[in-house]
């Protein structure tokens, strides 16, 4: 009979956190539902998770709880940063008048997008170079939201741009519908793990006989497909 273990805490490499936001890239999604061309996002200072649903409702019979069903989970974030890609103006309800004009009109229709970013992974021996997370989102929409502009000052500040966003989930075969993935850079193999990022980041040709690929956002059939891949 196999012998039981006590639990032990807060072992030396075991100690584990989760910092930062770094390494934005925007996808505007097409026609088709897919997200052909990523952009980098400068200046993107937080992503902030905010699921909501799961909420339970109470069935009862003969006088007792029965049992509880749970409502869809959603999820939805917020978005803040000092500026952003051109190509985001039309997920914000902007579109220019004429091609490469400079001028914009608002109150648009309002594109859907994805979104990639990365988190620091971060532990008591080797700090902020333990490892990352990437973060994928999908079917992304963003509400209209305030801007503040004021008077240049003795403390002059950057004005910080903030959207509220909604998702639409994409389906997953085998699991339920989601509209995020987190792949952590400590546990998936570091072959598997290239192949990812060079979808999501693009690649330069290595050669005249090479060829670049642009970024885009795979879906997650794809993500699991490389991740079964011997």
């Amino acid at each position: 009979m196999a012998q039981g273990k006590r639990l032990v805490w807060d072992q030396t490499g075991e100690r584990v956190y989760e910092t930062g936001t770094k390494m934005g890239v925007l996808f505007v999604q097409d026609e088709t539902g897919a997200y052909p061309k990523g952009v980098a996002w400068n200046g993107l200072r937080s992503v902030t998770e905010s699921p909501s649903g799961a909420e339970a409702t109470a069935l009862y019979a003969n006088d007792s709880k029965y049992l509880e069903l749970y409502s869809n989970e959603e999820f939805g974030c917020t978005i803040s940063a000092y500026t952003y890609p051109d190509e985001f103006a039309e997920c914000d309800g902007t579109k220019e008048v004429v091609a490469d004009s400079g001028v914009f009109v608002g109150q648009q229709a309002r594109k859907a997008f994805g979104l990639s970013y990365r988190t620091v992974l971060g532990n008591d021996t080797k700090g902020e170079d333990y490892g990352y997370k990437l973060h994928l989102v999908y079917g992304a929409k963003a509400s209209p939201s305030e801007k503040g502009y004021s008077t240049i000052n003795d403390s002059p500040e950057a004005i910080e741009f903030s959207w509220e966003c909604t998702t639409t989930p994409v389906n997953v075969e085998g699991f339920k519908p989601t509209s995020h993935l987190e792949i952590d850079s400590t546990k998936v193999k570091p072959d598997k793990l290239k192949k990812i990022e060079d979808i999501l980041y693009g690649t330069n040709a290595p050669g005249s006989e090479g060829t670049a690929k642009e970024s885009r956002l795979p879906m997650p059939e794809e993500i699991i497909s490389i991740l079964k891949a011997a």
